[in-house]
């Protein structure tokens, strides 16, 4: 069995076995303002996407109290299940907010199958 095999099990399992807790999320990246002269107001401009995975938390060996903090969430994603609103796939980066969360960074394995993303409560 090859890893495309076992990747494509993952996303079955995604479907099936781990349905109810493989929670769906949006979120949205603010691409521009506009300044909208009748109501004087900032309009953002925002990209949305919407996407499943698994959210965890990290371990006390990983997080470092400065880049990765124990109130961090981890969420690991299939690439191929982000799709944006246009329906086209789509890549979180940083700064783009994800349920309400800060996405911190954003790593892919190396097949490029799963996102692992860094998400942090947003004060306020």
């Amino acid at each position: 069995m090859g890893l495309r095999d076992d990747i494509e099990e993952i996303a079955a399992a995604f479907d099936d076995d781990l349905a109810d807790a493989v929670p769906s999320f949006s979120g949205f990246r603010v691409i521009g303002t506009n300044y909208d002269p009748v109501t004087e107001t900032q309009v953002e401009q925002k990209v949305t996407f919407s996407g499943r995975g698994v959210f965890g938390r990290y371990s006390t060996d990983i997080a470092d109290g400065i880049n990765i903090l124990l109130t961090d969430t981890k969420l690991t994603a299939l690439q191929n299940e982000l799709i944006d609103e246009s329906g086209n796939l789509f890549t979180p980066k940083d700064n783009d907010k994800i349920n309400g969360f800060l996405v911190k960074s954003v790593g892919k394995d190396p097949t490029g199958a799963t996102l692992t993303i860094q998400l942090r409560k947003v004060n306020g």
